[in-house]
């Protein structure tokens, strides 16, 4: 069964990369208003997650109408990444713009750019986060990732994300490979942290409500003594995508560490914001408000 579905995961693969990207992304929508209308576990994460956050501020029809838009991007932006996981940065750049560069590097560097820390979470098509270091020269790009149960599928996904020549850290077995990388100098790694993180995590505010965040960013940036910030990915169009560096995130305050806890709750603070720019441009099917245990 597993080649089976490699098989198939793969005919998927090749089909959407010889295809132009628009078509890719016209595919990836109409996917995903048939998974608003027949996935409905999915349909209603997403609304009653919309409810929690917009319910005082928007009726129950524009709450649809953000969950039918957001299942339509989330089919467009996982369908583009198969697709842009091929292009080199030369074609991608008609697609991608990268805003905030100063924001990371105010002062110009010469041989050994510092290494920074971003938190990043599940903004549109978010499988381009790793391409921030071809907009700025002498970056390497990190991040981590959990490997799929099954290995057929897990290869094909990193020999996609690989093209980004990003160094790929598996959480769980990879530790020891990622604490090197960090001592070296031009590392931009990036830390996914809007999923709910179970016991691990910290519970902070987000949106108001308390859930469990991931304290990657927080815990490697004053690890490594980096500085911190947080990233997005938002869609301008179809098929169109804007890369942005956001806030600094404080990580020391008169002159001693910030507690995790409070530099977390900062992330999300963050983030709140860039979901308000556009609330259908995130990751809403996630539960991402579950109870504590």
């Amino acid at each position: 069964m597993d080649r089976l579905i490699y098989w198939i995961a793969l005919a998927f693969v090749k089909t959407l990369q010889a295809l132009p990207l628009r078509v890719v992304a016209r595919i990836g929508r109409a996917g995903g208003t048939l998974a608003y209308w027949l996935d409905v576990r999915h349909r209603n994460v997403a609304i009653n997650n919309l409810t929690l956050c917009f319910g005082a501020e928007k009726s129950p029809r524009e709450i649809r109408q953000i969950a039918r838009e957001n299942l339509k991007r989330i089919g467009e932006s996982y369908c583009c990444a198969i697709k842009t996981s091929t292009m080199s940065f030369e074609e991608l750049k008609r697609y991608v713009s990268f805003t905030g560069a100063e924001r990371l590097y105010p002062e110009p560097f010469v041989k050994h750019p510092p290494a920074r820390v971003v938190a990043i979470g599940h903004f549109s098509n978010f499988e381009l986060y790793p391409r921030f270091a071809d907009f700025v020269p002498g970056i390497q790009a990190a991040t981590t990732y959990r490997a799929l149960r099954q290995p057929r599928l897990n290869d094909l996904l990193l020999q996609m994300r690989k093209r980004s020549r990003a160094l790929l850290f598996e959480r769980r077995t990879e530790a020891a490979a990622l604490k090197a990388a960090m001592t070296q100098p031009g590392i931009l790694l990036g830390v996914l942290v809007d999923q709910h993180a179970g016991k691990s995590g910290v519970w902070v505010p987000f949106f108001g409500k308390e859930c469990s965040t991931n304290t990657g960013p927080a815990v490697f940036a004053l690890r490594y003594d980096c500085k911190l910030f947080t990233g997005f990915c938002f869609r301008t169009g179809l098929a169109q995508w804007r890369l942005e560096a956001g806030d600094e995130i404080a990580t020391h305050e008169n002159g001693k560490p910030r507690p995790i806890a409070a530099i977390t709750a900062d992330i999300n603070r963050s983030f709140e914001a860039a979901i308000r720019r556009d609330p259908a441009n995130w990751f809403w099917v996630h539960r991402r408000w579950k109870p504590r245990v």
